[in-house]
């Protein structure tokens, strides 16, 4: 999984940037994994992420490759959707945001951008996460 996700975060365009010719075209055909259902979806890189979208299994991982890539894209505030629920994912997320080197503090979202169902991160600026 965590392989997938790097090579989608590496075709996926930076928000900054125009989309060039070639990458307004279709999306590229997903990589025969052998798993049925187990296709590459390609996502850009925004300033939020919806968790609900991804197994359980994998929220840690593309927590904390999203957190990498948006803070190599120049992001400094995002929002995780994790959802309300039992507060699983949000413990997981949570988890994972208290040991990134790119986080420099999170708190719950405010109500109108999804209370205790989302987390806002800042992010360091590139280059000032300590390892």
């Amino acid at each position: 999984m965590l392989r997938r996700l790097l090579a989608w975060l590496a075709r996926a365009p930076s928000p900054r940037a125009p989309a060039s010719p070639d990458t307004a075209a279709e999306p590229p055909e997903p990589e025969p994994s052998g798993v049925p259902g187990d296709e590459v979806v390609v996502m850009p890189i925004e300033d939020a992420i919806d968790l609900h979208t991804f197994a359980p299994r994998d929220v840690a991982s593309v927590v904390e490759e999203y957190l990498h890539e948006a803070q190599q894209r120049g992001f400094r505030e995002v929002r995780i959707i994790h959802g309300r629920g039992k507060g699983v994912q949000r413990r997981i997320v949570r988890s994972v945001l208290s040991r990134h080197p790119a986080v420099d503090g999170f708190r719950d979202a405010p109500a109108s951008r999804g209370g205790w169902g989302a987390t806002v991160v800042w992010l360091k600026v590139a280059g000032d996460a300590a390892p």
